[in-house]
């Protein structure tokens, strides 16, 4: 009690300068104990918040770690999941495919983080809690034995002076020689306790570089983490993308033609063939097919099953504006068109040709350069809409109305403008386009073609399905009568084609002929009796075959039945009576 009580008095007459002050530490050592306070406030921070960073319980075991793990649970979670499904799904497969990664990615995050504890985590814990404080404890030692140091002297100069003794002189007695027993003992005590904390100081700062090396070390055990989950990524990254290739079941709405059909192994796109081979059965007869809209909803079906390759032919046989209005979206829908943006430049410059034989020529050249996948669907769709110009005088379906409402769904340019600037210009060029070569479809592509490519649909059979509506008007009916019941069933929703058809008949042609587009005149087909057989294919003008003679489908009495019906010969080519170009090798 009696020594707190110098230390006390002697402290606050140093304070108030009544006494004098020993400073112990060189200045070196005072800028050391500066930096003390500052490391231990960094290290105590980035020891809490590094600490903060791990996700196992710190301290536990590998097992009792791995139970509190996010990566662990979501691992469990996969697997499970995948059981759930099974491996008959693409899905399960992915989930145990990802599952198993997580799972080996969590054991990977253990072991990082049981080195980060062990090398980093747990060294700077005791750097800002054990040796820094140990030092500052040390340091307040110090000031405490100094402070009775200089108590104790100036005591025992008090007593020199009470004694009457001279400065330069001792004093003596029993009292003189316990006070300077106990100055001389407490400065023992202050070199001591100086001298080891002057060796604590200059340890700590020579050691800096180890301190400094656990923040290496931090990045090193980081670096090898990921690198260890990285190379695990990619162990597993070909095996999900070989699952997903091998899955055939791909949606093919919106997704290039290369790609569908390499997956699935087709020649010919599946909406395009399953769309053809349903309307070759239902719907040939079909007055405004590709023109009238469908059903929103029936077509958002058709087309999400046709994505997952599965149709159900007799649901959709009564409905063939949804089958068109699906085979439209799937090709409009491409990101590239099936006549390829690459030749768009070439397409155009030959409709914009004025001599007929010579047009027809730079169409088939254009047709020629087309890649082989778009070379055979292009033909596929082509055919069939030769075909279906057979039934015109039913289906209202000209190769100049096919030409307007599909052909911006067969090309397109890269950049497209807005609406107004492609039904004026664009379009107006597609259509002259497109109308010939619908129109010469046995000449661009000679030879007949099996539209049931797979023999998944059974043979096409060209049947009047309008018969077996209900609703269908009665042949007996007038023709008011037989008007208004056509207007009680047409769609109230009518389809942007509707607008375009009518744009072309009042100027389309007009501004065609100004832009130098010929368009062939297809009025005769108005003009040709209301027969619902279906009538051969036409010729270009001047490109007759040179034998046998042309053949007059005029004059050719017309089968009752329209699968007997026959067809005109094939035209030749141009001008030159030879086939424009070699023989197609694809």
């Amino acid at each position: 009690m009696k020594k707190q009580f110098n230390r006390m008095r002697q402290l606050a007459n140093q304070t108030v300068g009544r006494a004098e002050k020993t400073e112990v530490l060189s200045d070196d050592l005072l800028q050391v104990e500066k930096r003390l306070e500052l490391v231990k406030q960094v290290t105590h921070s980035t020891h809490k918040k590094l600490t903060a960073c791990l996700q196992g319980q710190q301290g536990t075991e590998t097992d009792k770690r791995s139970k509190k793990l996010p990566l662990i649970t979501l691992a469990q979670c996969l697997m499970e999941g995948s059981a759930v499904l099974g491996d008959d799904s693409l899905l399960g497969k992915m989930l145990k495919l990802c599952g198993e990664a997580e799972d080996k990615l969590a054991q990977e995050l253990i072991h990082f983080e049981q080195e980060v504890e062990r090398d980093v985590v747990e060294p700077l814990f005791v750097l800002a809690e054990v040796e820094i404080p140990n030092i500052q404890k040390q340091r307040k030692h110090l000031a405490k034995l100094v402070l009775d140091m200089d108590s104790s002297r100036a005591r025992w100069q008090q007593s020199a002076k009470s004694s009457g003794v001279s400065s330069n002189l001792q004093p003596s007695g029993a009292k003189a020689d316990a006070l300077r027993e106990e100055m001389e003992e407490a400065a023992n005590r202050v070199e001591i306790c100086r001298d080891q904390l002057s060796a604590d100081m200059y340890s700590f700062v020579a050691k800096e570089i180890d301190y400094a090396n656990y923040f290496q070390t931090l990045i090193e055990v980081q670096a090898e983490y990921h690198r260890k989950s990285l190379a695990l990524l990619q162990a597993v990254l070909p095996q999900i993308k070989a699952q997903q290739e091998a899955w055939i079941e791909k949606p093919s709405f919106g997704k290039p033609l290369d790609e569908h059909l390499t997956v699935s192994g087709r020649e010919i796109a599946f909406p395009i063939e399953a769309c053809v081979t349903m309307l070759l059965e239902c719907g040939m007869q079909e007055e405004g097919l590709f023109r009238v809209a469908p059903s929103a909803s029936k077509l958002k079906k058709l087309k999400a099953a046709l994505d997952c390759c599965v149709v159900d032919v007799a649901e959709y046989s009564a409905d063939p504006h949804a089958i068109a209005g699906a085979l439209k979206s799937y090709l409009r829908e491409l990101p590239e068109p099936l006549m390829t943006f690459e030749l768009y430049e070439e397409w155009i410059q030959a409709s914009n040709i004025q001599d007929q034989d010579k047009r027809l020529q730079a169409l088939w050249n254009a047709c020629e350069k087309l890649p082989k996948p778009n070379y055979n669907n292009f033909k596929y769709v082509i055919k069939f809409l030769s075909k279906l110009t057979e039934y015109q005088d039913a289906n209202k379906m000209t190769p100049s109305n096919m030409a307007i409402v599909l052909g911006p769904n067969l090309l397109w340019p890269q950049a497209e403008g807005n609406i107004t600037e492609m039904m004026t210009t664009v379009s107006l060029q597609i259509v002259g386009i497109i109308e010939p070569i619908i129109q010469h479809a046995d000449w661009f592509f000679p030879g007949d073609i099996e539209f049931n490519v797979t023999g998944n649909y059974g043979s096409p059979v060209h049947t009047n399905h309008n018969a077996n509506y209900s609703s269908m008007p009665s042949p007996d009916m007038d023709h008011s009568d037989r008007k208004q019941h056509d207007q009680a069933r047409r769609p109230l929703s009518v389809a942007t084609d509707n607008m375009m058809l009518e744009f072309y008949k009042k100027d389309g042609y007009s501004i065609l002929f100004y832009m130098g587009v010929r368009v062939m005149d297809t009025s005769w087909v108005a003009r040709r009796g209301s027969s619902l057989v279906r009538k051969g294919p036409s010729t270009p003008p001047a490109v007759q075959p040179p034998a046998p003679p042309p053949f007059d489908t005029a004059a050719t009495p017309q089968s009752p039945n329209p699968d007997l019906s026959v067809e005109s010969p094939s035209p030749t080519p141009p001008s030159s009576g030879s086939q424009p170009g070699p023989e197609r090798t694809r």
